[in-house]
């Protein structure tokens, strides 16, 4: 039972993070000029290591997955390469509710109403 109400916690985590961010997109305009791409790299990079380091490291050193993601988050807009569609408030009450659901289920078994 309790290895069935964690599978359900990440399907419910990943149904959040599916209706956030199908919403969002991430683009990298070619240029010719080496610089006009990094920022949008940078914020990637950072953003991708913020996550995987937040689900790897002990709970002593997650203040550095928050801050890689922070880092990932603030280049997202100083390189002004991230779309974001308007989403319904049906859309965002959704996606939280299923990945605060879904982190609950995942990390201690039940749900906490």
């Amino acid at each position: 039972m309790r290895l069935l109400s964690r599978l359900l916690g990440l399907g419910l985590l990943l149904l959040g993070i599916y209706f956030l961010g199908k919403n969002i997109y991430f683009t990298n305009n070619l240029s010719p000029y080496w610089w006009r791409g990094v920022a949008a790299d940078t914020s990637i990079l950072f953003l991708t290591i913020g996550v995987l380091m937040f689900f790897i490291l002990p709970r002593s050193n997650k203040e550095f997955a928050v801050i890689a993601i922070a880092i990932g988050i603030i280049a997202v807009f100083l390189s002004s390469r991230a779309i974001l569609q308007p989403t319904s408030l049906w859309q965002f009450v959704i996606s939280l509710a299923s990945f605060t659901g879904g982190y609950q289920l995942f990390t201690t078994g039940r749900l906490n109403l």
